[in-house]
């Protein structure tokens, strides 16, 4: 089988902890063909979507500080002769991103099967999708509008602020009840009112970590990682500091993963990473979902070879 990544250029891949490195590790393990492209090289010809795209090989394992891929010459393939295409592309969620999903959804209806499914991606922002769980999210407002959300810090007095669009903990402000930057941190995030920002209740589990729990095929990995922050820092995000520990999933993390799990796999999410905080659901991530393997690492759990299993099940 060939199998196109839609990815970040690979001289960018952190490969001792990159969740795709280990699956194209696992899928080049079966012996499948590796193809790799940007966003940037997918082109709408009129006829098909097709994309440059190089074949490459991995050198040596995880362990390897120098080159750890050969690539090969590039080739203009249209997305549908290839077994399986996954968009692990990180945001920002931006508008190149928008079209990305675009282009793969026109390559959908050419035949290429698309993991995870364009429009599913382009449908769940990562921040806004936990509104249809309610049930299981901390009090939460979206809003540009300044006062709504000065009003909310209000009511609840210490607050966590942060963008729509950021990952890895980029951008997330916690105000207390002393008020200090209050102002300042809505008016730079909203850009004075005119971007949507979220506001969420601070939750003082935090302590305990951020944990992402990992749905494959809408089923659990048995095996979340807290992640916890570290000094004064209130995020536990790995790119900002915080140091993570695999644990099996507790029965408030299971109540969530049964709730969401086979929504979320219906609408095409074969992989969704949801960070929970204590009782509390925070984010759905289906972009390109990390954390595979510090708990393979951890505990041991191979989650590259289940979620191998579950892509080649959907395309077989």
């Amino acid at each position: 089988m060939d199998i196109l990544f839609i990815t970040d250029s690979l001289s960018q891949f952190k490969i001792y902890k990159d969740t795709t490195y280990a699956i194209m590790a696992e899928v080049a393990r079966r012996s499948y063909v590796l193809y790799t492209c940007e966003p940037r090289h997918l082109a709408y010809t009129g006829g098909s979507v097709e994309a440059r795209v190089q074949r490459f090989s991995i050198v040596g394992d995880y362990t390897n500080l120098g080159q750890w891929y050969n690539l090969e010459h590039s080739e203009n393939r249209s997305l549908s002769t290839f077994s399986a295409v996954l968009m692990r592309k990180d945001p920002p969620f931006d508008m190149e991103y928008i079209t990305s999903t675009w282009l793969l959804e026109i390559a959908e209806r050419q035949g290429a099967r698309v993991f995870n499914k364009p429009r599913a991606i382009r449908d769940h922002s990562e921040k806004i999708a936990i509104s249809e769980f309610a049930q299981f999210a901390a009090p939460t407002l979206v809003t540009c509008d300044t006062a709504r959300l000065r009003a909310f810090h209000s009511e609840y007095r210490d607050v966590i602020f942060k963008p729509l669009d950021g990952m890895g903990g980029r951008g997330i402000f916690r105000i207390r009840e002393d008020y200090m930057n209050l102002g300042s941190t809505i008016e730079m995030l909203s850009s004075n009112g005119s971007r949507n920002v979220m506001a969420q209740q601070y939750i003082p589990e935090i302590k305990d970590g951020d944990k992402r729990i990992l749905l494959i095929g809408g089923k659990p990995v048995p095996y979340s990682l807290a992640r916890i922050p570290q000094g004064t820092e209130i995020r536990g995000n790995i790119a900002a500091g915080g140091v993570g520990y695999g644990q099996l999933l507790g029965l408030r993390d299971l109540e969530i993963a049964a709730a969401l799990g086979p929504v979320l796999a219906d609408r095409g999410l074969l992989l969704v990473g949801l960070d929970v905080i204590g009782y509390w659901l925070t984010e759905i991530n289906v972009t390109s979902p990390t954390c595979f393997r510090e708990i393979t690492k951890q505990t041991g759990f191979d989650i590259a070879a289940i979620f191998v299993n579950a892509l080649e099940h959907e395309i077989s």
